[in-house]
């Protein structure tokens, strides 16, 4: 089917949907399954199924050594790991967070009584403003939490001079950028502390999990205590903690990804350079770009659509992906700071004119194993008749709603 000969062909209007099953931006990768299932066999027979098992051991290990870092500790999932690094790291008072970030980022700060203080992304980027950064610095800053996004790093440099500057410390939200370096230093090396997660929605799944990857052994030793209820050893509590340990089932898919996780990279790679080639010559609408001098791991491949340009605003053309079964998403609309519990607290409800126009032109399209070069071909002929007949969708669903109304 082609949807670039008639504006009907487009679901949205009398068309039938380019795909009968759903595509989704993060659809879990999977890896080896017979091997996956031995090791589940293993974990039942050793009746080992949780509590610092072997797998979980394993699993940190290599990690650590592919990473580079001094520590890796494996954690139930992303969320946790980043509130148990908070509490570990000791922030209080207000942390310095960007707004164009996943809700959790700024919900782990909040649930644990200290204030995100949101910061504008630098123009021309995705990430955290080094500058704003500066200007928001009060006595009651403790932290600078800076977001790496859809694996492309912050600006860790810019970020440390100012926390070295004002004696701050530094975290960083690594969810999207395992398999990822700056300057060729492997993500999880930087700041105070690093957080991953590994829910089935990233690349490099393992089942439902995460991690904080640190360099520096005191921090190391309090996460490591605060995952297992503040345990330092049997009866003998020095943290407050909780619990977040790792399973076996997941530590084995953890494994089990680690094994194919240079396929997955390639695959990604392959998916962002088809849709680089097919939508370079459509108006308005471009690929954000990695640094293909770094190591990357391609997870997501986002659009820009300049509305001026492309005809098409980026909510019209998600509108007409989505009837075609193409679940497209944006990122990260509408900003942390537009939704609750900040959006009703003026000190948290700040103007922040860069991600405003970010959150309202950026979107995900599928990518991942589970998609192959004739789904990206027909997603972005898709796209090229949105832009193509941007006119004409308009002007048509404008005569639908007043048809609706009379």
């Amino acid at each position: 089917m082609t949807h670039t000969n008639r504006l009907d062909n487009l679901a949205i209007f009398s068309g039938i949907p380019a795909f009968t099953q759903k595509l989704h931006v993060g659809r879990p990768n999977i890896g080896d399954r017979d091997y996956f299932m031995a090791m589940i066999g293993v974990m039942l027979d050793r009746r080992w199924l949780t509590n610092n098992g072997p797998f979980a051991k394993e699993f940190e290990r290599r990690m650590a050594e592919r990473l580079g870092v001094r520590h890796f500790l494996a954690i139930n999932n992303g969320t946790i790991a980043l509130e148990i690094a908070i509490k570990a790291l000791g922030l209080t008072g207000e942390v310095i967070v960007p707004s164009m970030t996943f809700i959790a980022t700024a919900h782990a700060l909040q649930w644990l009584g200290i204030k995100p203080v949101f910061c504008d992304v630098k123009p021309g980027t995705y990430h955290l403003d080094p500058a704003c950064v500066e200007k928001h610095i009060t006595p009651h800053t403790s932290w600078i939490l800076g977001v790496h996004l859809w694996g492309q790093p912050c600006d860790i440099d810019g970020l440390q001079a100012i926390a070295d500057r004002h004696n701050l410390k530094l975290l960083f939200d690594a969810a999207h950028a395992f398999g990822c370096s700056y300057n060729d230093r492997m993500i999880g090396n930087f700041g105070n502390a690093e957080v991953f997660s590994f829910h089935a929605t990233k690349f490099f799944n393992t089942l439902e999990g995460g991690a904080v990857a640190t360099n520096d052994d005191g921090v190391a030793a309090r996460v490591r205590s605060m995952r297992n209820f503040g345990f330092v050893e049997n009866d003998f509590v020095a943290y407050e903690g909780t619990n977040g340990k790792m399973n076996e089932a997941a530590a084995a898919m953890g494994l089990t990804s680690l094994g194919s996780v240079d396929t997955f990279i390639a695959t990604n790679f392959r998916h962002y350079q088809q849709y680089g080639r097919e939508l370079a010559d459509v108006p308005g609408i471009s690929v954000i770009e990695y640094d293909e001098a770094e190591q990357n791991n391609f997870q997501y491949v986002i659009l820009n659509v300049n509305e001026s340009m492309a005809g098409i605003s980026r909510d019209e053309l998600v509108e007409v992906l989505v009837a075609e079964n193409v679940l497209a998403r944006r990122y990260f609309y509408p900003g942390c700071h537009r939704l609750e519990p900040y959006r009703s607290d003026p000190t948290t409800n700040r103007d922040l004119p860069e991600t405003a126009k970010v959150v309202e032109e950026t979107m995900g399209v599928p990518t991942g194993t589970a998609v192959g070069p004739g789904h990206i071909h027909t997603i972005c002929q898709i796209i090229r008749a949105a832009v193509t007949y941007a006119a004409e969708i308009r002007a048509r669903k404008a005569q639908r709603l007043m048809a609706t109304l009379v």
